[in-house]
């Protein structure tokens, strides 16, 4: 009767060892996929944080970066950027106050020149050859030709400007 008992005790002992690893392989194959799911949640959450640091950094750093840039194609490719300069139109009430204002700093002196401005009207194709025509016809060693692209206008006069000035 003893080793009835004993077998019967090793029986259900071995039956519980069994339901026990039944439940825990239940419980680890239901914890799986939440386990997946808190990976992926995780990466995605990483991964959006990446994206908004390098986001932030690249606005912060966006004026920096395009000065260096405009700098390294001028230097490659010996080329002008558009809008890295500026040509400013000031008002001054009367000729003395303009003369004033007016004096630069050339070659370790300031100077006092009178210059004529004059008004030049092309078509944008055509502002390469005409800063050449100046430089081989003008006095001085570095002339000032600056150009503006047209925005708007007198539609009749720009019709007059197209049928003036022939094509490239």
């Amino acid at each position: 009767m003893d080793e009835v008992r004993r077998c019967l005790s090793r029986i259900i002992c071995t039956s519980r060892t069994l339901r026990m690893t039944v439940v825990t392989n239940r419980m680890q194959f239901m914890l799986q996929p939440c386990h997946k799911n808190a990976v992926l949640t995780s990466a995605f959450r990483s991964m959006l944080l990446i994206t908004c640091l390098f986001l932030v950094l690249s606005v912060s750093m966006y004026p920096g970066l395009w000065a260096i840039g405009v700098q390294l194609h001028a230097v490659f490719t010996g080329s002008y950027i558009p809008g890295h300069h500026s040509v400013l139109l000031i008002n001054s009430p009367n000729e003395q106050a303009a003369k004033d204002i007016g004096r630069y700093y050339w070659k370790g002196e300031i100077q006092d020149a009178s210059e004529i401005l004059m008004l030049v009207k092309t078509r944008t194709s055509r502002i390469q050859q005409v800063i050449e025509y100046v430089r081989s016809v003008h006095p001085y060693a570095n002339p000032e030709v600056l150009s503006f692209p047209v925005e708007d206008g007198s539609l009749a006069y720009m019709k007059w400007m197209d049928e003036a000035i022939p094509d490239d």
